[in-house]
């Protein structure tokens, strides 16, 4: 049995491409910027490829609490999040931890290093809801993987948010 989850959402099929996403993102007439590098796993490793790239740099959480529900948290890459204070907050059914890989795969479409908010696209269903950390708000610039960690997309903070309403995944902003 392979490390490496299944290549399908939860619906049966196939997770968007990073030149999909791109595309929709075109569709939706959002201006991106994509820089290509090594892959990356780590906010730390993302920190050394990044070289001058303008802008805020995100740290996105995929998690769950004890009773299934779905989170993917966008926040500042320095940002600490202490998960037992966010659940609170959030007002979660019980604590919250990393969901698994086959999870992640299964309604966002990546893998472990690409957590993104443009994996929201793969979610079909609705059953993630995002969070984004308040201390985005005051950044015009954000850069996301485009659903690959060997690439770095750039986007408007409104665009990031007028794009997040066109996939059905309206932002919370929460103090983290």
């Amino acid at each position: 049995m392979s490390d490496v989850p299944e290549r399908r959402l939860d619906d049966g099929s196939a997770p968007a491409t990073p030149e999909e996403l791109l595309a929709r993102l075109e569709a939706l007439g959002i201006e991106a910027t994509t820089h290509r590098h090594e892959p990356v796993f780590t906010v730390e490793e993302a920190q050394a490829v990044k070289g001058d790239l303008p802008g805020a740099h995100t740290k996105n959480l995929f998690l769950r609490d004890k009773k299934g529900t779905m989170w993917l948290v966008v926040a500042l890459h320095d940002r600490e999040v202490d998960l037992h204070a966010l659940a609170a907050v959030l007002q979660t059914r019980g604590r919250l931890s990393f969901g698994s890989a086959e999870r992640l795969m299964r309604y966002l479409g990546v893998t472990a290093g690409s957590v993104t908010p443009f994996a929201l696209l793969n979610d079909h269903g609705g059953k993630v809801s995002v969070v984004l950390d308040s201390g985005l708000r005051g950044q015009d610039v954000w850069n996301a993987h485009p659903l690959d960690n060997a690439m770095t997309t750039a986007v408007t903070r409104e665009d990031m948010l007028r794009f997040l309403e066109a996939v059905g995944h309206p932002a919370r902003w929460v103090e983290l």
